[in-house]
């Protein structure tokens, strides 16, 4: 359903509120009570059977008797009446109601949802406490408070939450652009409002409560498109495996792993805030601070306890204490008396006067040691706290450079600090009540901005990346052919040759006997392990020896795990014993990579140490394909950050690359072949550059359908790749853009002239690694650009088209080398995005252009554009109705 359907929701002219009531704690009263203690000019029509009026305003006593069709519905009633409402407000022509009865029965949701795509209408909830609209004035909800007007944009599942953050906000003096219970999410869901949210000028970042998601896709794509814009943080329940289910029974929304919750938050650039005491100080970071210019943070306190508290928080959370010139320590002693710290943190001593708090920071913004300063201040019976405040917000407001830094505040304590605190808020300076908040505030900054680096980051492009999709396919189509759905290390190891992962050769011996004599033709030492589909870990039944280094060691090591597996599982099926020479351990680390179905995002990517069977997703790192080699070192750092692989001292340092190079051929071979449900490479034997997978293990099941869609991020559509031809016989490549293309892009743009750049992009720019980034690090779900590349391959030319949120319209921009024009090449190119817009089921793909750009006119009217001169504004408007096109 259109995104703009939501302007009847968040721009309502008119709004009917079904089932006002008189009934003082009764929804139907307090909606209107809130309605109508607001700025809305709009008509307000109260439907009720049983009254003439509400509120004193004229009631209805049903829908249809309305004067005026309303653009907005506020639905007050009990659950089991909503469907008919819904039926009833649809007739009538209103295009948006919120629901607000919770306990609604998946049958009559989903009749409500058909009903409102019949109406072209939008739902927000059922489960919602409605909405607010400072900026409006506007309150359709049932909220205990009111919320002041800001840039913050707060959407919540639970309603309960939105009151808690409401009081909250009254007392701190926060204020809000949208304040938005989204309930259920039976139709209206967090992707459709970050997309609105995203666009909105009132709102600067915005912060989601979520319990779970519904469509990872179109959340995926609407996270990223928003984070590229304004910050946004992620308050998300369920971090335990029963709270997750919990979350479940209050929005319905399926149990997903909370580490791939994590690992999509972080590769679509938001912030994930780990508790409620974390969301406050994130509401109050986003409220005041401006984005952050590096890592590095001074503390100035007048207590060293409360600063050691700070820095055990920073620095367990990953942020760096900076480090203090010679000049500016030189600074400090001429300021300070000799008992100060003399190191970062910088303690003043208990008893500091406001001249050495001011005396102090005014050396701070002199010196270029750090990027941001932590003010701290525990109350002290020779200083006023809130004078010091005082004189620090006048510093902070008359120093030239003072913003250049981030500066946050901690006045510790309640009564005594409270109005410091408040004089802080008023100044626009975030601070927080004890020194953990302040120090985890900093490093929702820091993290922040990490995530918006990640996604700006240009990968290393790898040429010979090896992928036989063909072998394996025919292997796997083998396997199901026979009914073979697990399969171990033997059995898959030509199925990860195609891929590039080297496994160990693997032989397969029925007993003890057999065994013995392929150990023998090996050669010693060897190991030996079981083979049984009942039997998930080797472990439980000691199922692996490993370096047996004679005939005899191997019969008894074999017979013994026969033994073993009868006396513990003697119902388990054996399918043999799996012989292999032993690789060389010496110096080397194991690792284990596994691949899993999540039930929210599809498949994801697990990385841990070796010697661990994992029993669920906290001992390893997560990721959500498609890795490059960049996000794959991502993974890989943040598995060693967080104690999920540990780097042994007595070993060969880990070959980051190695694993990259492993981690990304592990998402090919998951992208290309969906019927690979999970594989435990367990363990990867890491011994600098080379690994070798000794244990193997993968299951498959048959897939229909396009096996992209269960991804939770569309992957490289290597199927528009295609040869052509220019004019003069040059043979070129017309392919979607990489993100690895962002050095050929750069020189491409330097083969274009500073006049051919003002006619696309209407301004004379400079382009730099940002917005290169932004061109080649595309979202295949709503963007899509095709490049021509020569053999050699330099970029000749590019074409895009960028898709609304609802896949209707697409404005599509083009752009060849300046030195190669009349040879064919933008008509290709042209051509191409037509096809493909077509594809993916656009109606219009539409541009502007100058009237001058007369090459691009020409081509246009040849490929049945409509072109429209608009030449007051000096623009030309170009439009390709699809449904036409044959």
């Amino acid at each position: 359903m259109p995104l703009q359907g939501l302007d009847a929701l968040f721009r309502p002219a008119s709004i009917a509120v079904i089932g006002a009531s008189h009934r003082i704690q009764g929804a139907g009263h307090l909606v209107m009570k809130n309605l109508l203690s607001g700025q809305f000019s709009g008509p307000v029509m109260p439907v009720n059977p049983k009254y003439d009026a509400v509120a004193g305003v004229m009631a209805y006593p049903d829908i249809a008797s309305l004067p005026r069709v309303p653009d907005l519905a506020i639905i007050c009633t009990p659950a089991d009446k909503n469907p008919a409402i819904i039926e009833q407000l649809g007739q009538k022509g209103c295009k948006a109601a919120i629901i607000l009865a919770a306990g609604t029965q998946p049958g009559p949701l989903a009749q409500m949802k058909s009903l409102a795509r019949h109406y072209q209408m939008r739902l927000l909830g059922p489960n919602s406490m409605g909405v607010i609209l400072p900026h409006l004035g506007l309150n359709v909800s049932f909220a205990p408070f009111p919320a002041k007007p800001g840039r913050i944009a707060f959407v919540s599942q639970s309603a309960a939450v939105c009151a808690t953050i409401l009081d909250w906000a009254r007392h701190n003096d926060i204020g809000f652009s949208h304040f938005i219970s989204l309930g259920d999410a039976g139709d209206i869901d967090f992707a459709q409002l970050l997309d609105y949210l995203a666009r909105d000028r009132h709102t600067n970042a915005i912060l989601l409560y979520m319990d779970a998601i519904q469509d990872a896709r179109t959340f995926m794509s609407a996270a990223r498109a928003a984070s590229r814009n304004k910050a946004v943080l992620v308050v998300k329940s369920g971090k335990t495996r029963f709270g997750a289910q919990l979350g479940h029974l209050h929005t319905g929304g399926d149990v997903g792993l909370d580490a791939a919750y994590d690992a999509a938050i972080r590769r679509a650039g938001m912030l994930r805030v780990r508790d409620t005491h974390d969301l406050f100080a994130a509401v109050e970071t986003l409220n005041h601070a401006q984005s952050l210019r590096g890592e590095r943070l001074v503390i100035l306190t007048n207590g060293g306890g409360p600063a050691i508290m700070a820095i055990d928080t920073l620095l367990a959370r990953g942020g760096k204490l900076a480090s203090l010139s010679d000049t500016t320590l030189a600074a400090l002693d001429q300021v300070l008396p000799s008992a100060w710290s003399h190191t970062n943190p910088i303690d003043i001593v208990g008893d500091a006067p406001i001249a050495r708090y001011v005396d102090s920071l005014k050396v701070l913004l002199e010196s270029d040691d750090f990027d941001a300063i932590l003010l701290m201040h525990a109350p002290s019976a020779a200083v006023s706290s809130t004078r010091v405040a005082r004189a620090l917000n006048e510093v902070i407001r008359q120093h030239p450079r003072a913003q250049r830094f981030n500066i946050l505040t901690n006045w510790s304590g309640e009564t005594s600090v409270f109005e410091a605190r408040r004089c802080f808020t008023e100044a626009g300076i975030p601070t927080y009540r004890t020194p953990e908040s302040a120090a985890s505030a900093f490093m929702h900054l820091v993290e922040y901005r990490r995530n918006q680096k990640l996604l700006m980051e240009t990968p290393v492009s790898i040429s010979d990346m090896p992928s036989d999709i063909d072998t394996v396919r025919e292997l796997i189509r083998q396997a199901l052919d026979e009914g073979t759905l697990s399969l171990d290390t033997h059995e898959v190891s030509r199925l990860m040759a195609g891929y590039g992962i080297q496994t160990l050769p693997t032989w397969i011996a029925s007993d003890a006997s057999e065994a013995t004599y392929i150990a023998e033709q090996l050669g010693y030492p060897v190991a030996i392990k079981l083979r049984s589909p009942d039997i998930p870990h080797k472990s439980d039944v000691s199922g692996v020896m490993l370096n047996l280094r004679s005939a005899v060691e191997v019969a008894q090591a074999a017979d013994a795990i026969l033994d073993r597996v009868r006396q513990t599982y003697p119902g388990a099926r054996i399918s043999g014993l799996l012989v292999q020479r032993m690789a060389r351990r010496a110096g080397a680390q194991e690792l284990h990579i596994g691949v899993r179905l999540d039930p929210v995002f599809g498949p994801i990517i697990l990385l841990g140490d070796g010697g661990v069977d994992w029993e669920g997703e906290e001992q390893a790192a997560v990721a959500l394909p498609p890795l490059n080699m960049t996000l794959a070192r991502y993974l890989v750092i943040h598995a060693l950050k967080s104690g999920k692989i540990r780097e042994q001292r007595s070993q060969r340092p880990l070959d980051i690359p190695a694993i990259c190079r492993v981690l990304t051929q592990v998402s090919h071979l998951i992208i290309h072949h969906p019927e690979i449900v999970s594989l435990d490479i367990h363990p990867l034997l890491v011994s600098g550059d080379e690994l070798v997978a000794l244990d193997v293990n993968m299951t498959l099941s048959p897939f229909e359908g396009e096996g992209q869609a269960r991804l939770a991020i569309r992957p490289y559509p290597k199927e528009w790749e295609e040869n052509a031809q220019l004019k003069d016989g040059s043979p070129i490549v017309l392919r979607p853009i990489l993100p690895e293309d962002e050095p050929a892009h750069k020189d491409f743009v330097g083969h274009v002239s500073d006049e051919d750049r003002y006619k696309r992009f209407f301004a004379d720019v400079v382009i730099g690694h940002e917005e290169l980034a932004h061109m080649t690090q595309i979202d295949y779900d709503r963007e899509m650009a095709f490049v021509a590349v020569a053999l050699d391959g330099d970029i000749l030319g590019v074409v895009r088209a960028v898709s609304d949120p609802d896949n209707q319209d697409a404005e599509f921009a083009i752009l060849v080398r300046s030195d190669l024009k009349a040879i064919g090449l933008g008509r290709l190119l042209m051509e191409k995005i037509i096809r493909y817009a077509k594809s993916r089921g656009l109606s219009m793909l539409s541009a502007m252009t100058m009237p001058s750009n007369r090459g691009m006119l020409v081509l246009a009217r040849k490929l049945g554009f409509k072109v429209e001169m608009h030449l007051e504004d000096g623009i030309v408007e170009l439009r390709l109705p699809l449904h036409q096109q044959e």
